[in-house]
């Protein structure tokens, strides 16, 4: 009896990112970028596609050629009417109104079944935190220790916060780290939390978009940053009557 040749899937690379916030400069760039560092597999998007940025239309469109798996954000919801604008700065929530207004149905209705939390293999995915995935700013120990007590995977991405950083519990202590860019950082068999940074509206005071590749094969996680023409979407914002102040934060990464 011949035996059957065992076959095992290939390992994949996996583009991580979140807050595209309607900024299609940004995402092609970010896009551009990852394919040129040896293409992906696939895209997995930790919300708030939409927001602030002047085409939240187009780049849905564009995010969903991917076929990605994606997570709900709070400006999601805001743009379809399932959370209100209370609150919301005034500033973003005048860019929600008018997110919502430039929005066909048919996109809505996608970012209305968009799930608020996801587990892909080792990966559970949020746009806050496990504990409020819409609100939470994951961005200390005991926002940390929240998460990692709901955490039922190894691993936990989220965004929101818009600065990227790796978050490792150290005996019940955890600790973030600063991700250093275009270095190779190895997973191992730790339980962390992971913020690919924002690819639309970055705020650690690094204009340039923001996002992660991860390696299957080497479970491994680099860091990217890549330029995009920030004057073009300032240029938008200010055309279509979006706050000069969403436009201006831009260049500065605030």
């Amino acid at each position: 009896m011949p035996l059957l040749a065992c076959y095992t899937s290939p390992a994949m690379r996996i583009l991580i990112l979140g807050d595209i916030h309607g900024n299609l400069e940004a995402f092609q760039a970010v896009l551009q970028r990852a394919e040129d560092r040896g293409d992906f597999d696939k895209v997995w998007c930790l919300g708030d596609t939409v927001g602030y940025g002047p085409d939240p239309g187009p780049c849905l469109d564009l995010l969903r050629q991917y076929n990605p798996v994606n997570i709900a954000g709070n400006h999601d919801h805001a743009a379809v009417g399932l959370v209100g604008l209370d609150a919301f700065n005034p500033l973003a929530a005048s860019a929600c109104q008018w997110t919502a207004r430039n929005l066909s149905e048919e996109q809505k209705a996608y970012l209305k079944s968009l799930p608020l939390t996801h587990t892909e293999g080792s990966f559970t995915l949020a746009h806050g935190s496990l504990r409020d995935p819409l609100w939470e700013y994951l961005v200390n120990p005991e926002a940390a220790s929240a998460t990692f007590l709901l955490l039922k995977t190894l691993r936990c991405l989220v965004s929101h916060s818009h600065v990227p950083f790796l978050c490792q519990e150290n005996q019940g202590s955890p600790t973030f780290y600063q991700l250093p860019g275009s270095a190779p950082v190895a997973l191992e068999d730790h339980r962390v939390i992971l913020n690919p940074g924002s690819v639309g509206q970055p705020r650690d005071g690094d204009p340039r978009a923001s996002f992660v590749l991860y390696d299957e094969d080497t479970n491994s996680i680099v860091l990217h940053r890549v330029d995009y023409p920030i004057a073009v979407t300032q240029q938008k914002m200010l055309h279509i009557g979006l706050p000069a102040e969403l436009a201006l934060r831009l260049e500065y990464g605030r």
